[in-house]
């Protein structure tokens, strides 16, 4: 390992010139193909931070999947089930717990994660890695690799793609600092740890908080500690399947979050499983059908003449009461908040996508409307008094 790394530029290609350095001791990290730059090296950090707090936090293997110093989806290692094979397009064939993670946050949201950073909790194997090795990304980071991994992968994008190895066991000075404007700025490290004594404060009627709700929140709250604020995120059985994150307005957070959440549930839909798509479309231009498919332009987007460029035959459109029907079957989502909500406007939003239980601080002064609302729906809401902000 080294002091310092250099990088090919800064955010921008002007920016130069670049590195990561640490004062003492050595860099924890090694880079074992390609040469990853600023924001790439910002991504590994910050996911590397979620993955190994999820893994703490729940006892199994996690993976993100990270975009411009967020995540775009955070998973726990559960075995997929027929229709998450599906829709993540794994095939049949069984996969590791960490590649499951792996499958499971990169395909929650696969339009924001083109061009992703990963990270992994545990040692990248070869179904991991087979995993990655067909998608559009920049990097990712773990702890280590198989041997028939790190092949794979330093065989991506012509020997390329950026493959970085980090210290499990490296803990970061207690004091962090950053330069604006030529200022440095000094702050205690947010350390906090997210752990069962945050769900204890109950403040609606409904006190129902099973374990599998404990989990979901535990991983909204850890997502949101290494997203940029303001930012919500959704949460069902084990995954983030919406996170909205730099909105100036909570209740933006919350909406952009809940499209997202919408998304992923509507990709599950048996219209949308049974597309007969032609066998020459690529992985994103699919995806991004999807997309279009699900939403209110289908027919202006998928005219006549350009249809057939994805499909070998026209689908039939989703009517406005199918998706209504449809969305209405999720439940059991958990949502957590990086800061108080400060009207019911959010739990409103909340609902319409299936949420059942959340997590906030609490602390603003129309509480009382807020915990109303959840009791209107009958919503659990904990207030664990933690702010997350991240910046």
């Amino acid at each position: 390992m080294a002091k310092e790394l250099e990088l090919k530029y800064g955010c921008n290609p002007n920016q130069k010139p670049s590195r990561i350095f640490v004062e003492e001791g050595e860099l924890p990290v090694t880079v074992l193909s390609g040469r990853p730059g600023y924001i790439n090296f910002m991504d590994a950090l910050n996911s590397w931070q979620l993955v190994k707090e999820l893994k703490e936090a729940t006892g199994l293997p996690s993976a993100a999947s990270f975009k411009h110093v967020s995540p775009a989806g955070a998973a726990v290692g559960l075995p997929l089930s027929d229709v998450e094979r599906q829709i993540y397009f794994t095939g049949t064939k069984e996969l590791s717990p960490i590649a499951c993670a792996y499958a499971r946050a990169r395909g929650a949201d696969r339009m924001s994660s083109y061009g992703d950073w990963a990270a992994l909790s545990d040692i990248c194997d070869a179904d991991t890695a087979r995993l990655i090795r067909r998608e559009v990304s920049d990097g990712v980071i773990a702890p280590g690799y198989t041997d028939e991994a790190l092949e794979i992968l330093k065989a991506k994008r012509n020997g390329s793609y950026n493959v970085v190895q980090i210290d499990p066991d490296y803990v970061p000075a207690k004091l962090e600092r950053k330069m604006v404007f030529g200022i440095t700025f000094e702050q205690g490290r947010n350390d906090i740890k997210i752990d069962d004594s945050l769900f204890t404060n109950i403040v609606t009627a409904n006190k129902n908080l099973p374990e599998s709700a404990v989990r979901d929140l535990k991983i909204a709250l850890i997502t949101l500690k290494y997203t940029q604020s303001n930012s919500v995120c959704y949460v069902k059985n084990g995954q983030a399947i919406g996170v909205g994150a730099g909105q100036q307005s909570r209740v933006h957070c919350t909406r952009l979050a809940g499209q997202k959440a919408d998304n992923w549930w509507m990709r599950q839909n048996p219209k949308v499983l049974n597309l007969p798509f032609r066998k020459d479309i690529k992985r994103p231009d699919r995806d991004n059908t999807i997309d279009v498919y699900i939403g209110e332009e289908y027919e202006d987007v998928l005219r006549d003449g350009v249809w057939e460029q994805f499909f070998t035959e026209k689908p039939e459109p989703l009517t406005v009461q199918e998706k209504k029907d449809w969305l209405a079957q999720n439940t059991d989502v958990a949502l957590g908040s990086d800061a108080f909500f400060p009207f019911g406007d959010n739990i409103e939003r909340a609902h319409k996508s299936g949420v059942c239980y959340i997590a906030e601080p609490g602390g603003s002064i129309r509480d009382d409307n807020v915990i109303e609302t959840c009791d209107r729906y009958g919503i659990t809401m904990v207030f664990n008094g933690v702010r997350l902000f991240h910046h």
